[in-house]
């Protein structure tokens, strides 16, 4: 256990790294993107070296414990987020407020136990790891999409220079981030779908309204809802940003919040 914690550790100095480096350039209008980039790179090399270590000398996934959760999570959404910082460098410098709410996750990391848990039978299916996978893409889509949402609300607060000058007008910068909400809906939607039919193999149900479900159900709805408006009313891209943010706190009390109070089968089966 030691090894892979010292990965992670490691790991987490590079995010930090990354992120301090993002605030840095947003204050100083410095361009530090290979900088960020590497840091981001080698944060994430070494976190899979962490959850590869841990998968191997515990047979299962890293889905049981809270540390596990937590640990995937941190990688998965900075992994979503590192490629779309690749891939748009016109939206880099949403990093400096990405980066700081996965800090929030990080430092709840460092504080749970890394003890290992039980892994249910129930949970021996290619349902679950699909299933799961499909719901950490939907959450690091709706973080890519709540960088810009907050640049946007910050220009509309009447802070329009220093860094967020450098980033597309708002009017771009929310019709890419309802972009990455559409992902989001596509992916939600396939995580319900993949959901259910685990369900069935493991409980012989396909839905039972349990708690977890219940939330997911009602992210979707909103996700589903901000999209319908989007569309149909063409709102302000402030007020756009405003259900943009709505829709991640939903999802991020159904991830982080409903898992660990409910004592249905889904409890900590993020």
């Amino acid at each position: 256990m030691d090894t892979e914690l010292k990965f992670l550790w490691a790991a987490i100095v590079a995010y930090v790294l990354a992120g301090i480096w993002s605030i840095f350039g947003a204050v100083l209008r410095k361009d530090y993107g290979r900088t960020i980039l590497v840091l981001i790179g080698a944060g994430l090399a070494l976190h899979t070296l962490s959850l590869g270590l841990r998968w191997d000398r515990l047979g299962h996934g890293p889905f049981i414990t809270l540390f596990e959760i937590l640990s995937s999570n941190v990688w998965s959404l900075t992994l979503v987020f590192g490629l779309s910082y690749w891939r748009f460098p016109a939206i880099r410098v949403t990093a400096a407020v990405v980066m700081p709410i996965l800090f929030v996750l990080m430092g709840w990391l460092m504080l749970a136990s890394p003890e290992e848990g039980h892994f249910p039978p129930t949970y021996h299916t290619p349902w679950l790891y699909i299933h799961i996978g499909l719901s950490k893409v939907f959450l690091g889509t709706l973080l890519v999409a709540v960088g810009m949402a907050v640049c946007i609300l910050l220009r509309a607060r009447g802070r329009t220079g220093g860094w967020l000058a450098r980033l597309p007008d708002s009017e771009r910068l929310d019709d890419l981030a309802y972009r990455f909400m559409a992902l989001g809906l596509i992916f939600e939607s396939l995580m319900l779908i993949s959901g259910a039919i685990w369900a069935q193999d493991a409980w012989g149900r396909y839905w039972a309204w349990d708690p977890l479900e219940t939330w997911s159900f009602i992210t979707w709805i909103l996700l589903a809802l901000a999209l319908h408006m989007r569309i149909t009313l063409k709102p302000s891209p402030a007020r756009g940003a405003l259900m943009i943010l709505a829709v991640f706190f939903m999802a991020f009390v159904t991830f982080f919040g409903v898992p660990f109070v409910s004592t249905k089968p889904h409890q900590g089966a993020v």
